[in-house]
């Protein structure tokens, strides 16, 4: 009996390498030998893919200092996957939404600098592949912040320096790509895109995703303006195009910028970690897939690690059976029995808190629980059998 374990993490509880350890823990006490268990990190692209790629594939995390989203220095991080070369970075831990305050939220002075400064980072410590979440940006700015980091030189009328801001798209007369550090023609990125918007118009970044970011209806005509302007220069001076490519509006604009400037491909979220965790082979002779996440409902099945793991294991092995666990599942989770999950089954025993259910000896305790009565149901047998 072959089991692959890849269960996303249970936000604010349990990662993915946790979950994977306590449910093979639970199993192995139960069977010992008589199954065999692969483990495997996962996550869909977004908020804990670092920390699941990195632990799960024996890399590090790097801290180190950049230009935050409002200008001013701030500690972020990465993930360095030196057997790869590979870097895993989520844009938000530089440019993200969470490191704005409220009250000073407007796209229009935000920066993706920092996004930058950690790829050069990254490259300088030998990195040639990257994977780049970038949900949950604060940013509008085109990738401009980050493209200057990168070495990209952009002038006014004046051929004076343009500076890293959102609202500094505007003055963009000249681009100077000559500039840019030699290094980056040796890299490849891969970015975790689960957003289809063209860069500007009515399902633009600036119309559908400023307003969250602290941009008013004034604001939102501004920036849509200005980011056509840039993708004009683009086109006109550097004679590339694709600002209708889908995923070009992601994170204001950033789609955009790794696309055009970068060579970038934009990749659903799911899809990209999958490939990047080698599960296939493993899955196509597994006799039972173990997935889940801390919440099942009906969005699991809008590009959610689950959906994407279970519907790849159904594609290559259609008779694997694939469970899923969960911390809680909504009224309406059971639309995920149509995705590929056969059946899920949340770890709740009994009635508590949800800070005590999230306390991480409490999951801990809970899935171990819930998983040796699932494999006990499953009757393959017993350890002194």
């Amino acid at each position: 009996m072959k089991i692959v374990i890849a269960i996303d993490s249970f936000k604010g509880s349990l990662t993915s390498i946790d979950a994977a350890n306590v449910t093979a823990s639970a199993i192995k006490k139960l069977f010992g030998d008589k199954v065999t268990i692969k483990k495997f990190p996962l996550a869909d692209g977004g908020e804990g893919t670092v920390d699941a790629l990195t632990s799960g594939l024996g890399g590090e995390i790097i801290n180190t200092e950049v230009i935050g989203p409002l200008g001013e220095k701030i500690l972020s991080r990465y993930g360095l996957i030196k057997s790869k070369n590979t870097a895993v970075i989520e844009m938000a831990d530089a440019a993200g939404l969470n490191l704005v305050p409220e009250h000073l939220r407007n796209p229009l002075k935000t920066t993706t600098y920092g996004l930058g400064e950690l790829i050069i980072n990254a490259v300088n410590k030998g990195c040639r592949e990257f994977i780049i979440g970038i949900g949950g940006s604060a940013t509008n700015d085109c990738g401009l912040g980050m493209l200057s980091a990168l070495g990209v030189k952009f002038f006014d009328s004046d051929q004076k320096s343009v500076s890293i801001f959102g609202a500094d798209l505007k003055n963009i007369s000249t681009i100077d790509l000559s500039t840019i550090n030699p290094l980056i023609k040796e890299c490849k990125f891969k970015i975790a895109c689960d957003v289809k918007n063209p860069l500007y118009g009515e399902n633009g970044c600036s119309v559908i995703y400023a307003p969250q970011k602290g941009a008013t209806p004034e604001i939102v005509i501004e920036m849509d303006r200005y980011i056509k302007h840039f993708a004009d220069i683009v086109k006109t001076q550097l004679n590339l195009t694709g600002a209708e490519v889908e995923g070009a509006g992601a994170a204001g604009g950033l789609g955009y910028a790794f696309h055009i400037f970068l060579n970038a491909t934009l990749e659903p979220g799911i899809d990209l970690i999958l490939n990047a965790i080698n599960i296939k082979d493993d899955l196509k002779n597994a006799d039972i897939l173990i997935t889940g996440e801390g919440r099942l409902d009906s969005q699991t099945i809008m590009g959610k690690a689950p959906i994407g793991v279970a519907k790849l294991a159904k594609k290559i092995n259609p008779n694997i059976k694939v469970i899923a666990v969960c911390g809680c599942a909504n009224e309406d989770a059971e639309i995920v029995n149509d995705h590929g999950i056969d059946a899920y089954f949340p770890i709740l025993h009994k009635a508590i808190s949800v800070n005590e259910a999230m306390e991480i000896s409490t999951a801990k305790k809970n899935l171990s629980q819930t998983i040796t009565q699932i494999f006990r149901l499953l009757n393959l047998g017993d350890k002194n059998e």
